[in-house]
């Protein structure tokens, strides 16, 4: 393939699954409450326990408990809703920088980035998880610090849902990106659907054992590894 531009989703596509629905659930979880106690003054929190009183239509004098039992639920349901990514992302942004959390990558995964990296590709990152997060889980993992490699990083907040076009077309004009030179990642066909309707190129990346590994990922082209494609410029 031939692109400028490599945009990659995390969960299922970098990672595994359970790197997020164990690992970084199972810590962010019990660090909810305690965090919005100690982050009282904090803008970014304030607002988003704000916006998780309005989602979760409870009433403002609502207890930290009432609020962490709201975040629980979505976390159950792997809602992917804003105020939720943000307070995950602040906790796993300090799991990270103390040395508590570490990324794990598919093995194919670090060695392909790096090439594409040296090669003169940029690489960018659209993801649910918020951009504090993302940011955080490339600086340790079990391949180094590979914060260095990307150029741009989108979640739901700075671009939009994941399986909606005009999504892309933000990221795109964010990057100054032409569409057609640009390539998607993704374990999810709803994503590559989306991406392409934006006039994007796509690959779909069906792993063994992921959620989406059996899925139907046509028209799209499909890979079970980085190792089984190349893109140049």
């Amino acid at each position: 393939m031939n692109a400028d531009w490599v945009v990659l989703d995390i969960e299922g596509t970098l990672t595994a699954t359970s790197q997020v629905h164990v690992v970084l659930y199972d810590y962010a979880r019990p660090r909810l409450g305690p965090w919005i106690d100690a982050h009282g003054d904090d803008p970014v929190v304030t607002e988003a326990v704000a916006e998780i009183r309005k989602l979760g239509n409870l009433p403002d004098t609502a207890s930290t408990a009432e609020i962490v039992a709201v975040l629980h639920g979505w976390m159950d349901a792997d809602q992917k809703i804003a105020p939720l990514k943000t307070l995950q992302g602040l906790i796993w942004e300090k799991g990270y920088a103390d040395g508590d959390l570490t990324t794990t990558f598919f093995p194919d995964v670090a060695p392909k980035l790096r090439a594409w990296h040296e090669a003169g590709l940029k690489l960018a990152v659209f993801s649910s998880g918020s951009v504090a997060g993302q940011i955080a889980s490339f600086s340790r993992t079990t391949d180094g610090d590979l914060t260095g490699l990307f150029s741009g990083h989108f979640d739901t907040v700075n671009a939009g849902p994941k399986r909606e076009e005009p999504s892309y077309r933000a990221i795109a004009g964010a990057l100054g990106a032409d569409p057609a030179r640009t390539v998607f990642f993704s374990d999810v066909p709803a994503e590559l659907h989306a991406a392409r309707a934006a006039g994007w190129q796509t690959v779909g990346v069906a792993r063994d054992g992921e959620p989406f590994g059996d899925a139907d990922f046509a028209p799209h082209r499909t890979i079970g590894s980085f190792a089984d494609i190349e893109v140049s410029r």
